[in-house]
């Protein structure tokens, strides 16, 4: 796959590379409202605030894992604002990046759980982040990247963001700029019109340097439903990763195949577990890992997500993570995360 620049470390850049993040994330995050328990929201009477949104979600499990990380997008000036910067920053997230709009709010959701899953409800409509739009990429943390990740959310907010997509993904392959990982992350709800969905997330797909989605995903958009052939339909891709929740993860690069099975693990919320597993692979990308540990980390990272309410979990010890990056196959399948 496309080899990330190494940091900069001559002696000129010193500061500069002090300040620079090895992957920036570009995207929206929203105000979340959730109720304390697993009554529906109808039934509530109080809510919890936090803050959740793909790409901060990545932004937030590579700072966890050790990683220098930042969010880029633009929020309003009002409380539910200042609440993300603090709680990303909290979490070591640099967000020095981000811009204000005084005439815009943060978008906002809710969660209403359910007996089947935990459903989400949008209020972002005409927020902050829909006016990103080309001129963002032109922002200097981007170019000092190593790795710039992307989600298909941003592409559906508004045509400016679809543009500011468009724009980041249009970098020549094989230099020496930035990595380009874009998750699909399809959201129905978003897409008035299912054909332009899957139009659009195909081209942006096969834009990119690293693809991340869902096999279920890829049969509701494409109608493409075996790993191989969902890797097929995005090349040029160089990497793409077909997730396949319980059951596994399977990578192509290079002309090879890896498959690395899921973790056992009793699922609290299954919100932000592919966050999660994208984070852990990024991760082992910027760690120069083999393939197989590369998938490891992300089901390792994306086990955490699942055991927790909260979009972003609390990433466990990296010493025993990459004590389990190095179990053979046995071990490897019966490893219980901790």
């Amino acid at each position: 796959m496309p080899t990330p620049p190494p940091p900069r470390t001559a002696a000129a850049d010193d500061d500069d590379r002090e300040r620079s993040a090895d992957v920036v994330c570009v995207g929206e995050t929203m105000a979340v409202l959730a109720p304390p328990d697993a009554r529906p929201l109808a039934e509530q009477s109080s809510l919890t605030l936090a803050v959740g949104g793909a790409e901060s979600n990545v932004a937030c499990g590579l700072a966890g894992l050790g990683h220098r990380a930042a969010w880029l997008s633009r929020l309003g000036d009002d409380p539910f604002a200042r609440r993300v910067l603090a709680e990303l920053t909290a979490r070591g997230v640099d967000v020095s990046a981000v811009e204000t709009d005084p005439e815009r709010p943060t978008g906002v959701y809710f969660k209403d759980p359910g007996p089947d899953r935990t459903r989400t409800h949008y209020y972002r409509g005409g927020s902050a982040a829909t006016r990103m739009g080309p001129e963002l990429a032109r922002h200097p943390a981007l170019r000092r990247a190593r790795v710039i990740h992307l989600s298909g959310i941003t592409a559906a907010l508004s045509d400016s963001c679809a543009e500011l997509l468009e724009t980041l993904l249009d970098g020549e392959r094989g230099g020496r700029g930035p990595v380009v990982s874009f998750d699909v992350n399809h959201r129905p709800a978003l897409w008035p019109d299912p054909a332009e969905a899957a139009r659009r997330l195909l081209s942006l797909a096969r834009a990119a340097d690293l693809v991340f989605v869902g096999r279920d995903e890829a049969e509701a958009l494409w109608g493409t439903a075996r790993p191989d052939d969902i890797a097929d339909l995005l090349s040029p891709a160089p990497v793409v990763v077909v997730k396949d929740a319980e059951h596994g993860a399977t990578s192509y690069t290079d002309g090879g195949r890896t498959f690395v099975p899921s973790l056992p693990v009793k699922v609290v919320e299954p919100v932000g577990a592919g966050d999660a597993f994208a984070a852990g692979y990024l991760a082992a990308v910027l760690e120069n890992r083999a393939e197989r540990a590369r998938l490891r980390l992300g089901h390792l990272a994306a086990a955490a997500a699942l055991r927790t309410s909260q979009d972003v979990p609390v990433m466990p010890p990296r010493e025993a993570m990459d004590g389990s990056l190095a179990s053979d196959e046995d071990a490897w399948a019966g490893l219980a995360p901790r």
